[in-house]
């Protein structure tokens, strides 16, 4: 196991392989892995045989006065109402720094949950072998990590990129159709963004768009996936959503676009087209659906939303085949989305 841990870029295979080899050694349990945060990003929680909140739950703390310990023991004794029956309470553990290039990444930490289990020297210096060698397998699958995310951000609006948007929706499609879940896909575009860069700049205009971005982030739910696919046009992925949760969504969209100026473009519209994942959709069938629908609503009038049907009676005679207007939501747009 050791020697397969640098053969690996991907964090979470690094991870698991580390978890796997510390669960390996005599006595242990449960394995935890824990690294700080960097500057603006996000702590790393690891665990095996724990459950994610037990995981989360667990703070290890070093010495008082902030020496680097050789490794921390615990043990953990319970009253009458702490006793479990089944015995899967942790009794004891012990935890190792991970090291890093230039100072601690985190800990390395392993758990018995029988009565009798005491680690001693033989298992603090197995585990240290370890974690000799995982710092740096994790330091360098977090770099690759945190650089594929970067690659896939707009670098204007901090939002996805399009090709982050049609590797996901190929991803998303493929999921719905194995669980039979639910699907949604808004696409929508800024009204007459061109008329604004003539008229303000292009400089402006950018500065817009990334205000525009940070209003689409405040209202799209955190399961969302909102993306820019080109220039002033958008899209959000919906898992477990219908089409009415699109719907809604745009109606929070457009609130959020209009109800205050945005830099020197003033109030903005948008026009939007929205589709449900059908069952003979894969996903550029999927995402053309939802664009189709967009030039509907451009064909329209603008500042609408329309919605992409596979059956629509009677539609108007300036709108494409296949295309229906959405009607207003059933209730006002809520606050600001979780």
């Amino acid at each position: 196991m050791l020697g397969e841990l640098a053969g690996s870029i991907d964090l979470d295979e690094v991870l698991n392989r580390v978890l796997e080899a510390a669960g390996a050694v005599d006595g242990v349990d449960a394995a935890l892995i824990t690294v700080a945060a960097p500057p603006g990003g996000e702590p790393i929680i690891s665990a095996l045989g724990l459950s994610a909140t037990e995981a989360e739950r667990q703070a290890v703390l070093g010495p008082p006065d902030g020496r680097e310990a050789r490794a921390i023991s615990m043990s953990y004794e319970y009253g009458p109402e702490g006793e479990d029956a089944d015995g899967e309470a942790i009794r004891s553990g012990v935890a190792v720094p991970l090291p890093g290039e230039t100072a601690q990444l985190g800990l390395l930490t392993v758990f018995a949950r029988a009565l009798d289990t005491r680690f001693g020297e033989a298992q603090v210096s197995e585990l240290e072998e370890l974690a000799l060698r995982a710092g740096p397998a994790i330091e360098n699958a977090r770099r690759f990590r945190e650089a594929r995310q970067l690659a896939d951000l707009d670098a204007l609006t901090g939002l996805h990129n399009r090709r982050y948007f049609h590797e996901t929706l190929v991803r998303e499609v493929a999921r719905a159709h194995r669980y039979t879940r639910n699907l949604a896909l808004i696409i929508f575009d800024l009204d007459d963004f061109k008329a604004i860069n003539d008229r303000i700049g292009h400089l402006s205009g950018d500065a817009v768009l990334a205000e525009a971005a940070e209003r689409i982030l405040e209202v799209v739910r955190s399961a969302d996936i909102a993306c820019r696919v080109g220039g002033d046009e958008f899209a959000v992925i919906l898992p477990e959503s219908r089409l009415r949760d699109a719907d809604q969504l745009y109606a929070r969209l457009r609130t959020a676009l209009s109800s205050k100026p945005v830099g020197q473009a003033g109030p903005l519209t948008m026009s939007a087209g929205v589709a449900e994942l059908q069952a003979d959709d894969d996903a550029i069938a999927f995402f053309q659906r939802a664009d189709h629908a967009l030039y509907g609503a451009k064909e329209a009038g603008k500042g609408q939303v329309v919605a992409a049907s596979l059956v629509q009676p009677q539609p108007p005679a300036n709108m494409p085949p296949g295309l229906a207007p959405v009607p207003p939501p059933e209730e006002p747009p809520t606050s600001k989305a979780g």
